[in-house]
């Protein structure tokens, strides 16, 4: 998708090899009052001494506690394309995520890892993790680290997401998490942060339906079914109720700006009351300029 019109573009990076540097801007687009403020950060591939414990620790687990015959390096340090990203995207409940994520993965290739989804999937299966956590979610309530962090993790270090980069939808949404995941030695290129007013997520999130055969998210008002054999077999989610909604809400409120301290040099904030075209160009915006500040650097090195 071809971005929008009159959007001011981030100005390149000096190409200094330093690889220590920071490079700042700001952008804003005065028909939607957003700014955006981000500064690129680029770490080195090496994995960390905790990342490499962990992972030496997963591997003697795997191999039923005998010692590893190959390097746990190997396990954390895949063939990364030079300019791949590596990015979180966050905001409250209804907030658009999920319709960003799409834009943003068709465009850029990335491997989309939702935490949502794969809490989701642990409580379909009914797992004990998924017992678990259904328990914290109805009450509206953040899902133990521990039951989340490893499925994050893990999903992150498959192949096609050392490979591709990775689009990280919806963690951390606390301190806690985002210190767990710095730790493992995952720190992201961009922290987008999408803001919506209070009103509008709720009205979003309870008149959200699923269709169970097609997997289709659809919206009783903006995007209702196009007949009623798919409107008699919707459902809806079980904390998609305006109870558990305003209980995630101030859940998120609570954490957010905590987790906000922890990428704060990396973060652009975008309205996400607007259309999505305008919420995703500007994200766009900002993505096509990290890519080139990111070929910048990568030429400045190899020269």
């Amino acid at each position: 998708m071809a971005c929008s019109a009159n959007l001011p573009m981030i100005s390149s990076p000096n190409p200094n090899p330093n690889p220590n540097l920071k490079a700042s801007a700001s952008l804003s687009q005065s028909s939607t009052s957003t700014k955006l403020h981000f500064s690129s950060r680029f770490s080195s591939l090496s994995p960390s001494p905790l990342s490499l414990r962990c992972n030496q620790t997963l591997i003697q687990r795997r191999s039923g506690g005998r010692a590893p015959s190959v390097s746990p390096t190997l396990v954390v340090v895949a063939s990364a394309k030079p300019n791949s990203l590596k990015i979180m995207i966050s905001g409250a409940p209804a907030s658009g995520k999920g319709t960003q994520c799409e834009l943003i993965t068709k465009k850029y290739d990335l491997v989309h890892v939702a935490a949502g989804d794969l809490l989701r999937a642990e409580v379909a299966a009914g797992s004990e993790n998924g017992r678990q956590a259904k328990e914290f979610m109805e009450k509206g309530k953040l899902v133990p680290n521990e039951i989340v962090v490893m499925m994050v993790r893990d999903r992150l270090l498959q192949p096609d997401s050392q490979e591709k980069g990775w689009l990280l939808d919806g963690y951390p949404r606390s301190q806690s998490q985002a210190t767990a995941l710095k730790e493992l030695g995952f720190e992201p290129d961009l922290f987008i942060l999408l803001e919506v007013p209070e009103e509008i997520l709720v009205e979003r999130v309870v008149g959200r339906r699923l269709d169970p055969v097609t997997g289709r998210i659809y919206h009783l008002k903006y995007s209702p079914p196009e007949n009623e054999e798919i409107a008699d077999r919707l459902t809806q989610r079980f904390d998609d109720t305006e109870e558990k909604v305003k209980l995630r809400l101030r859940t998120h409120h609570q954490n957010v700006e905590a987790v906000l301290s922890m990428y704060e040099d990396i973060t652009i904030k975008v309205n996400g009351g607007v259309s999505k075209e305008e919420v995703f160009a500007q994200i766009d915006s900002a993505l096509e300029n990290l890519v080139k500040q990111k070929k910048a650097t990568a030429g400045s090195v190899a020269i």
